[in-house]
């Protein structure tokens, strides 16, 4: 897999992840000396190149001078996510096709400390390199489990002691809601918003407040608020 820009390589380089080599910009300065000096200290081989070499290597475009190249993303297993339940947030993403929406998600749930997040094996965006790059490399920090089945995966969740709340316009206010314990939300796809069948599935309907003209927000934006009042509520308990 290839890793590209900046920040998603040094974020890469700060895991144990196995890389095999980085393509480096010739005369590296700034931030892209950095990396070589990292990856020199782990012992990763570097290769220098010209722009237009790296032009032809990038996927995406957006290489900024640096291409890591590394085994393919491993991802975790439901286990994993649930091994620590003192105070657990889960993020379970219902039918993200998009990777920006995926790569923002998935930045959010690592800025909050979440467990991991949970993607079905089917309609759904996975985490690609682009995915890591808009993730600004989030997602070589968090685990991300992929399930055959989200509600299978809600199913497991509950019986490990988790609320399980799906984030839509129509339901309670997140900020009249109490949020204890172990936390699942639920953030659906943009168009279709959580299915039907995964919503009946849920503990709860939460939804934030709407002032404007504007009828909904974006999938990652409304996760982050909705799991910053987790966090929120967390720290002023510990307080």
């Amino acid at each position: 897999m290839k890793t590209e820009g900046r920040n998603a390589v040094s974020e890469l380089l700060k895991t144990d992840k196995n890389i095999d080599k980085i393509l480096l910009l010739k005369n590296p300065q700034g931030s892209l000396l950095k990396i070589f000096a990292e990856a020199r200290k782990k012992n990763i081989r570097v290769q220098f190149a010209d722009k237009s070499a790296l032009d032809r290597e990038s996927e995406s475009g957006r290489h900024q001078g640096v291409i890591a190249y590394a085994a393919g993303y491993e991802y975790a297993s439901l286990e994993e996510l649930t091994r620590n339940k003192d105070g657990g947030l889960i993020i379970i993403c219902d039918g993200i096709e998009d990777v920006h929406n995926l790569g923002s998600v998935i930045r959010v749930a690592e800025c909050v400390g979440a467990n991991g997040v949970i993607i079905p094996s089917v309609r759904s965006a996975g985490v690609t390199e682009a995915v890591i790059r808009i993730s600004a490399g989030a997602a070589n920090h968090i685990k991300v489990a992929k399930v055959n089945s989200v509600n299978r995966a809600i199913d497991r969740l509950k019986e490990e002691g988790f609320w399980i709340y799906a984030l839509e316009a129509d339901g309670e206010n997140i900020y009249n809601t109490e949020l204890s314990g172990n936390i699942a939300l639920v953030i659906g796809g943009e168009d279709s918003g959580v299915r039907r069948l995964t919503r009946e599935k849920c503990d709860m309907t939460l939804s934030l407040p709407l002032k404007g003209k504007v009828n909904s927000l974006n999938a990652s934006v409304a996760l982050g608020v909705a799991a910053y009042e987790v966090l929120r509520r967390r720290c002023g308990t510990k307080n």
